[in-house]
């Protein structure tokens, strides 16, 4: 099987939905790569804000959503985990870095845009708390920005075509707590059902592909997760006993 998972798994942990009333659409707080690049107000802003907010989302634990799909692992039957999310909290449930595919990356990462050094969130955050207000470089005294899909950007080709042979390749591709209207990640359980897959929807709200689905489940994710972890867990009991 394969997960496929949007903003509504996180929110069970106190993240904002991306577009939800504390998210950044609600907050006018959209970075765009061409106002980071040459914006140096903007970029201050940017910082600050994710100076007071960083904390707060690495402070986040995983739900039970989380939890269930790590254990779908564990018990060896994951493929990979699909993500819209740039939070993080699959890793720190106990996916492994190779399961997870982050199609719009991650928010744990800082890299300069001029000679693509990287840095941990961490990092950065202990330089902005020191009082930088546009942290730089130090290596060639670039720009930095987060290692998310900002606005005026391509998904990552290479996590992209990873997600692809993912969705052709799975049995199954649960999809948890997404609208899925953002394409081309929304695409993604759609190229998987015509490869043969079954297609589980788990989302509170209606979906454009839902009519896809052979399964559809109007309920919370870590309910409706932690409920499917159950049924396999009894499953592979009665294998062993057999």
């Amino acid at each position: 099987m394969s997960v496929f998972t949007g903003a509504g798994i996180s929110t069970e942990s106190g993240i904002p939905d991306y577009r939800g009333p504390n998210g950044v659409w609600a907050r006018q707080a959209i970075p765009h790569i061409d106002t980071i690049r040459t914006d140096r107000e903007a970029r201050v802003e940017h910082w600050q804000d994710r100076r007071h907010r960083y904390p707060e989302m690495t402070a986040r634990i995983p739900n039970a959503g989380h939890e269930a799909i790590a254990g779908f692992e564990a018990a060896g039957r994951l493929l990979a985990v699909i993500t819209q999310n740039i939070d993080g909290p699959h890793q720190k449930a106990g996916n492994s870095d190779d399961r997870v595919i982050e199609l719009h990356g991650s928010t744990h990462v800082i890299r300069c845009t001029r000679c693509g050094r990287s840095w941990s969130g961490e990092e950065i955050q202990r330089r902005l708390e020191a009082g930088e207000e546009d942290p730089r470089c130090q290596v060639c005294g670039g720009v930095l920005r987060t290692g998310t899909v900002l606005f005026g950007e391509a998904l990552p080709e290479r996590a992209l075509r990873t997600a692809h042979a993912v969705a052709q390749a799975t049995d199954l591709m649960l999809v948890v707590g997404s609208s899925l209207v953002v394409n081309p990640a929304a695409r993604l359980p759609v190229i998987a059902k015509d490869a043969g897959a079954r297609l589980v929807i788990i989302n509170q709200s209606s979906t454009p592909i839902d009519d896809l689905a052979d399964v559809r489940v109007g309920a919370s994710a870590g309910e409706a997760l932690s409920g499917i972890a159950k049924r396999v867990s009894m499953e592979d009991r009665q294998v062993d006993d057999d």
